[in-house]
């Protein structure tokens, strides 16, 4: 996920998306706790490639579907009645909602094959911290030095990569694996995100460069190459890579709109919500489906499964 663009729209979608302090509601902590709620069957709609659902979480007024398994479970985040933000995991068909203790604002990111969850929430000094939620029991860590530590993806052997905000401001890509902090910033850029990692240690992300165009990248054997969707405005942000090299994320048009988009052997096509006016896919799975959000009278997720060929 894009953290930064020097374009008005590109600050606009940073502030709604990602935003440190903005989403840390002032006047309220919220201790960890969970409840269930089953899913309503919601209709599905297609377009060419695949079938989408959407997910929403009970009484939200805002739901987000981030994370993908291999089981279809999904983690993701939701504003409730109050304006409060939450965690939720959906699986199969019910909703569990979490906040880490002491959180005032969570957001579920990521969840891996062996169900490990992984997000961020910020704390009552509107600091930003990054969690895993481990059956149950948090963890929660942060880059050494760093103001704001974001997770943004996790793999099965409990590799995470995030970004985070050094002391300048300036953002910084980090793998954490084994216990150990690693930095990743792409070779020239001025602020660089980790947003996806698969099992065979593969990342993809995004970085700004000088001119404040944000371009994606893949770090496959510790090399870079740069991923930008064809016309793209000043934004390709690939967010999710699978064990067989999926990659999905999103970009704007030479209008600023956004559209998901998978690139599959060096091929991209075009992920959208049908009606929808913003669609953005953040991860896909190995069983041909992918998550993410869209708006179409406010906010929702979605689950795009692909059709047969």
């Amino acid at each position: 996920m894009s953290f930064s663009s020097k374009s008005a729209r590109g600050t606009l979608w940073r502030i709604i998306t990602l935003c440190f302090v903005l989403l840390a509601y002032l006047s309220r902590i919220v201790y960890a706790h969970q409840s269930s709620a089953q899913l309503p069957a919601p209709a599905s709609v297609g377009n060419g490639f695949f079938n989408f659902t959407a997910i929403d979480f009970p009484g939200a007024t805002r739901t987000r579907a981030n994370g993908l398994n291999n089981r279809g479970d999904v983690a993701g985040d939701y504003v409730d009645s109050s304006g409060v933000r939450h965690g939720y995991l959906l699986h199969q068909g019910n909703f569990t909602n979490f906040d880490p203790p002491g959180s005032i604002m969570t957001r579920g990111l990521a969840i891996n094959n062996r169900g490990v969850i992984g997000g961020r929430f910020v704390d009552s000094n509107n600091v930003s911290h990054s969690f895993l939620l481990d059956h149950g029991a948090f963890t929660v860590f942060d880059f050494p030095g760093a103001t704001a530590t974001i997770l943004q993806d996790l793999n099965d052997s409990g590799a995470i990569v995030g970004a985070y905000t050094d002391t300048s401001g300036t953002f910084h890509g980090f793998l954490l694996n084994a216990g150990a902090f690693t930095t990743i910033d792409f070779p020239g850029a001025v602020g660089t995100v980790a947003g996806g990692i698969n099992n065979q240690g593969q990342i993809v992300g995004n970085y700004d460069d000088v001119s404040g165009i944000t371009h994606g990248f893949l770090l496959r054997g510790g090399a870079f190459s740069t991923i930008d969707f064809p016309g793209a405005l000043d934004l390709t942000a690939p967010s999710g890579i699978t064990t067989n090299g999926k990659i999905v994320g999103f970009y704007d048009d030479g209008n600023g709109i956004l559209h998901g988009f998978t690139l599959i052997a060096d091929k991209f096509n075009t992920v959208d919500f049908p009606g929808a006016f913003l669609t953005e896919a953040f991860r896909a799975n190995e069983v041909g489906q992918i998550v993410g959000i869209y708006n179409l009278a406010g906010q929702h997720g979605f689950l795009a499964t692909q059709r047969p060929q």
